[in-house]
Parts: structure tokens; C-alpha cells; sequence
């Protein structure tokens, strides 16, 4: 007989996050990173992002953000976790606000990948930073105009050129590396992966002892602000990384 509680934990705890509609990598990143804490559970919800065009360029699409949020908030999650890269483009000030409106209207704790981001680096010490994706040169150069006016500098960058999101998915392992290693130079205190439809967590932990260099992937921020915020102390192993090292709160 199996036993029914080794098969499937009986009252996990949850997390929930918000992706962009064309993502699957968020929740492959997120259930593979879980994968080892069978009491917290990931669950999903999406909002409208189809092709290369952004109908909300400059700001979110606050009525489908909160919709999203207030459906996931009937299933009491622990935080809620907005997992994209937007926030950095437009100003991290939009992802404060969403904090703010999320938990004044849900009551729920809540995090983003921009603001986890901001978070890790702190605690890296590290102001000085390459920006990589499968995106185009000029999302990293917007990104990082938004990351400067929170203190953080972008030294260098790589990025593949495609513009549309549901094709960041197809990018495989090795054109992830092959951006890590043009950017990791002297000077550069950490690699970012700003795209959570790219996945580079799974490389983290080769790529950092290769290279010397912490390697931040989107996604696998918003999970480490996550949990910080549902204050679930387990965290995965340190074959996903230096991230998982440090303290999220």
C-alpha cells in the first residue's frame, strides 16, 4: 500500500503566481524548483500577453492584474507573486503600487520579480550588473534605465533579438549559457536573466562555478521573494544556486 501523505501532501501551504499569458516557463521553473518542498504548492493565474505588441506599454493593465489577483485570493495562498519582467521597463514604482493595491484588496502577502530582484542584489552586495535575454538589445537597455534609477547599473548585455514572447519559451540551455559567458567579465557582481520566459535557473549552480559570478533568473526570483513573503523558511537546494543561499525578507 502507498501511503497517501508520502504520495501527495494533505494541506500544503500554497503560492500563487501571476504570468503573462504566452509564458509555459514560469510554471515549469516554479514546479521544478518546489519539487523538493512537498508542502508548498504552486498555483497560477494568467493575464493578457499575446505576440511582440504590449497594449499597456508605459503601465500594467491594472483591471486584469487585480482580477487575476482576486481569483487566486479565493484559494487563501500564503503570498502572491507577480512573475515577469515589465516592472523594470516601466519603472519598479509600478510594482510597489501593485504590492500595495494587491494587499490592500486581497489581504494577501505579495512580491514581484523586480522587487526580489532589487532585494538580491542588496544582499549580494552587488550594484554592477549584465542583463541577458532572448529578447531584443533594446528591452535590456529600457530595463536598465529603469534599474538605474533604483541605484543598479548595467555594465553589459546580451540578448537573442526575438520579439515575440510565446518564442522566448523555445530558447534552449545552451544559447542560455552562450549569453552568460559573453557578459560574465571583470566588473560584472552579478548575470540577470530578465525574462521569466527564458529559463536559466536550471544553469545557475554550473554556470556560477564557471564563471564566478551569481546568476539571477527572473522566475526563480519571484519564487525566492515568494516565499520570503509567505514566510515558508524551506528553500531548494543549492544545486539551483547561489540565490537560494540568501535571505529574502
Amino acid at each position: 500500500m502507498h501511503d497517501a501523505t508520502t504520495l501527495m501532501h494533505p494541506a500544503p501551504r500554497l503560492l500563487a503566481t501571476i504570468l503573462p499569458s504566452a509564458n509555459t516557463v514560469v510554471e515549469r521553473t516554479t514546479q521544478a524548483l518546489l519539487r523538493g518542498l512537498p508542502g508548498v504548492v504552486p498555483i497560477f493565474s494568467r493575464v493578457d500577453k499575446r505576440g511582440a505588441v504590449d497594449p499597456f506599454p508605459d503601465s500594467y493593465d491594472w483591471e486584469a492584474l487585480l482580477g487575476a489577483a482576486d481569483l487566486l485570493a479565493d484559494a487563501k495562498p500564503d503570498a502572491l507573486v507577480w512573475s515577469a519582467s515589465k516592472g523594470a521597463v516601466i519603472g519598479l514604482e509600478h510594482d510597489r503600487e501593485l504590492v500595495r493595491r494587491v494587499t490592500a484588496e486581497t489581504g494577501l502577502p505579495c512580491d514581484t520579480s523586480g522587487l526580489a530582484l532589487l532585494r538580491a542584489l542588496a544582499a549580494l552586495g552587488a550594484t554592477r550588473i549584465a542583463l541577458i535575454g532572448p529578447h531584443t538589445s533594446d528591452y535590456n537597455l529600457r530595463a536598465a534605465r529603469g534599474l538605474a534609477a533604483e541605484g543598479i547599473e548595467m555594465v553589459a548585455e546580451a540578448s537573442l533579438g526575438i520579439t515575440d514572447n510565446l518564442t522566448y519559451a523555445t530558447v534552449g540551455y545552451e544559447a542560455v549559457a552562450g549569453l552568460v559567458r559573453q557578459v560574465a567579465k571583470p566588473g560584472v557582481q552579478a548575470v540577470v536573466m530578465w525574462n521569466t520566459n527564458c529559463a536559466a535557473a536550471p544553469l545557475a549552480a554550473t554556470l556560477e562555478a564557471e564563471t564566478g559570478i551569481p546568476l539571477l533568473d527572473a522566475t526563480a526570483l519571484g519564487v525566492w521573494g515568494g516565499l520570503a513573503a509567505a514566510g515558508i523558511a524551506e528553500r531548494p537546494g543549492a544545486e539551483w544556486g547561489r540565490l537560494f543561499s540568501l535571505e529574502g525578507a
